[in-house]
């Protein structure tokens, strides 16, 4: 059974930093295209950073240079450092790993900016 589980969101205030982790069971997340995505309340969730399985990352413009994904695969987790962190960030953010036609989300960490 795959598993993909999210942890390390929490409340911050901006400007701070939280590091989210997505760890994967039953899969080799090395062989898949990983993303973080986000959903604010009300709006469509939304593309954060991708890694692809060849080490390629690309990243939403409001998110470039605070926010970095990396991958570990002896742990076979994916995070999602983020710096500089925005009230505009605020939102519940999923894991997903992709391949080819097959996709695995997590249940999401809520992320809040807040003073």
């Amino acid at each position: 059974q795959v598993q993909l589980v999210e942890s390390g969101g929490g409340l911050v205030q901006p400007g701070g930093s939280l590091r989210l982790s997505c760890a994967a069971s039953g899969i080799r997340i090395r062989l898949y295209n990983m993303g973080w995505y986000r959903q604010a309340p009300g709006k469509l969730r939304e593309l954060v950073a991708t890694l692809t399985s060849g080490g390629g990352t690309n990243y939403t413009d409001s998110v470039k240079g605070r926010f970095t994904v990396s991958r570990d695969n002896a742990k076979n987790t994916v995070s999602l450092q983020m710096n500089s962190l925005k009230p505009e960030d605020t939102a519940v953010y999923y894991c997903k790993a992709t391949y080819y036609l097959t996709t695995y989300w997590g249940q999401g960490t809520q992320v809040t900016v807040s003073s």
